[in-house]
């Protein structure tokens, strides 16, 4: 069982807990409002466990929310990350799979995927990239781009979810 190394969930007050998780879901602190909401213990010291509750939260939300926490999440390589205008967690995330070392043609290229992805599906493309590479990402952004929007829907959030795993285990 991994538990926090910085904070201990079941010990916090409602402001506490959202000022602690507000970003878990990017831009999203509904999440953790709710996840709170619903009750926190000390299983919920867990990281697992605490992840868990904020899943479920996101799938049990309605669909304009889930459209809503898709959309709050900026392009990889886009004009936020070259202007610097990404969130720390988002900035760590990115720099950690090397776009930031993309060269002129691999930002043209990820800026005309993320033009065809939000043409298509009316969202951005989302990826948990922790541990991955830019070139795996432009390679599952060309696989992903020929999916049905049902399926990118679900797709992202599992990988919203994912990148929220992430997140809470740099706690």
């Amino acid at each position: 069982m991994s538990t926090f190394k910085h904070c201990t969930p079941s010990t916090m007050n409602k402001a506490q807990f959202i000022d602690t998780f507000k970003d878990i879901y990017e831009h999203s602190p509904w999440v953790a409002s709710q996840t709170f909401d619903n009750g926190i213990n000390s299983e919920h010291d867990s990281i697992d466990t605490l992840h868990g509750a904020m899943a479920a939260v996101l799938s049990k939300a309605d669909q304009d929310q889930q459209l809503a926490l898709i959309n709050a999440h900026p392009d990889l390589a886009g004009k936020a990350a070259v202007a610097g205008e990404l969130t720390a967690a988002s900035t760590d995330e990115q720099s950690s799979a090397g776009i930031h070392l993309c060269n002129a043609q691999e930002f043209a290229l990820f800026n005309s995927l993320n033009n065809r992805y939000k043409e298509k599906f009316k969202f951005p493309f989302i990826m948990a990239v922790k541990n991955a590479n830019r070139h795996q990402i432009l390679d599952a952004f060309s696989i992903r781009i020929e999916h049905c929007a049902e399926q990118e829907f679900e797709q992202a959030l599992l990988e919203i979810n994912k990148i929220a795993r992430f997140r809470l285990a740099a706690m």
